[in-house]
């Protein structure tokens, strides 16, 4: 089945917004067996929006279309579309009723504008939407409606913020799709996440051992971001399921500890998981990072339960003064050094009294290099009721990658050193 999104907005073709409709859709469909085969982008006109639909109703038999249903100028998809298959728009009393009381719970009248969501196209079927105003549409498109296409084919209407979209789509678009189109045959993709392995080292490290299931159907599949890799392993068919647990099993086997997660499970994740197993908890210091290493933990649900705080200690004199690092240090190393970001991890730990301290300091760049601390020069310290480790890494990227990084390598330093102490005992 051939399965098309259109994406639609100014602001994506001025590149002032980032489409992660597009990544997101994708893997939706993708985890659920179904393969998107062509994605486009395009203006808030009448004109490209038909243009779009009219070419992708030739090809294929489900399109789905983000944006333009809500009440301002510019959102055109609703009216666009209705004309191009010609279905005369038609007030909903249930959409009216239903923004009459959105607005009444927030002691506000609607608007004329905002009452022309309740305009739908004749034949379609409201998807509601619990996040917001503008609803989304499902309509069939048969054989020669409106001049277009032949056969039969399905448009999906999607509001354009992604709080109200994805809602939507995992709630009353999926569970559709997964009933009017049936796959013929099991589908299994499962993805395995890791962290400090190059991608081309990954492959040549299960690339062999998983050569004979390649050969009984197995897809190997390679996704690097900066510090990462993703392993993905699709089979089809009965045996998918037995295919893919034994390609698991042998990745595990040849990368070992490097894998971090299953799925869409953050580094972070991870390492709030086994904190929060052992009821140890983590404290930070950070200086070229920002925040950054606070504010990925802080993002984890439960991360509240073992992480205690932090300090962003930017200039010398707070790192004097609130992590206990000495004059004399940074006088004879420097801020950038083993010395400092060993007593920052070590302050930071005495300050707050948690289990174990992360502290970064470094050069991000563009300026600050020497000939021995070039730019992307970064140490990171852990320091631990077993003892202090600090490790020097060479991040020469742009300041915001940089920062990632660094934000990967100090939690992967943490997450090896809690499997390590896995089988000592928790702290009571």
């Amino acid at each position: 089945m051939n399965i098309e999104i259109i994406n639609t907005g100014n602001e994506l073709m001025l590149g002032r917004v980032l489409n992660t409709h597009q990544q997101w859709l994708c893997r939706q469909f993708a985890d659920a067996g179904y393969v998107v085969t062509r994605q486009v982008a395009v203006a808030d006109t009448a004109v490209a929006i038909q243009q779009a639909v009219r070419e992708a109703l030739t090809r294929a038999r489900l399109i789905v279309c983000t944006g333009g249903l809500g009440p301002t100028s510019d959102d055109l998809t609703r009216d666009a579309i209705a004309e191009l298959v010609g279905r005369p728009l038609r007030e909903d009393p249930a959409i009216v009723a239903a923004l009459e009381a959105w607005y009444a719970a927030r002691q506000r009248t609607p608007s004329p504008a905002v009452m022309l969501q309740a305009q739908v196209p004749e034949g379609a079927t409201v998807l509601p939407n619990a996040n917001g105003t503008a609803p989304g549409l499902l309509m069939e498109v048969r054989v020669k409606e409106g001049g277009v296409g032949t056969g039969s084919s399905w448009l999906v209407m999607l509001p354009g913020p992604p709080r109200e979209l994805r809602p939507m789509f995992t709630a009353h678009v999926l569970p559709w799709v997964k009933a009017t189109f049936p796959l013929a045959a099991p589908f299994v993709c499962r993805t395995l996440r890791s962290t400090g392995v190059p991608e081309s080292t990954m492959q040549q490290q299960i690339a062999g051992p998983l050569a004979a299931l390649v050969a009984r159907g197995l897809e190997i599949g390679y996704c690097a971001r900066p510090g990462e890799v993703d392993v993905r392993l699709v089979a089809r068919g009965p045996l998918a399921s037995a295919l893919v647990t034994e390609a698991e099993a042998i990745v595990r086997r040849e990368v070992g500890r490097s894998l971090y997660g299953v799925e869409g499970e953050s580094l972070e994740a991870a390492v709030v998981r086994e904190l929060t197993g052992r009821r140890q908890s983590l404290a930070v210091a950070e200086s070229c990072t920002g925040g950054r290493i606070a504010n990925r933990v802080t993002d984890v649900p439960g991360a509240s339960e073992v992480f205690w705080g932090g300090f962003i200690t930017y200039s010398n004199a707070l790192k004097e003064r609130l992590l206990g690092v000495r004059a004399e240090t940074l006088a004879a190393h420097g801020a950038v050094s083993e010395a400092t970001a060993r007593e920052m991890a070590e302050g930071a730990r005495a300050r707050t009294g948690a289990d174990y301290a992360l502290a970064a300091t470094g050069i991000a760049g563009p300026g600050g290099a020497t000939p021995d601390k070039p730019v992307g020069t970064v140490l990171i310290a852990l320091a631990g009721p077993e003892s202090t480790e600090v490790v020097r890494m060479l991040n020469a990227f742009d300041r915001d990658t940089f920062k990632h990084v660094t934000s990967q390598q100090a939690l992967e330093l943490l997450r090896q050193r809690l499997l390590t102490q896995r089988c000592a005992p928790p702290t009571p």
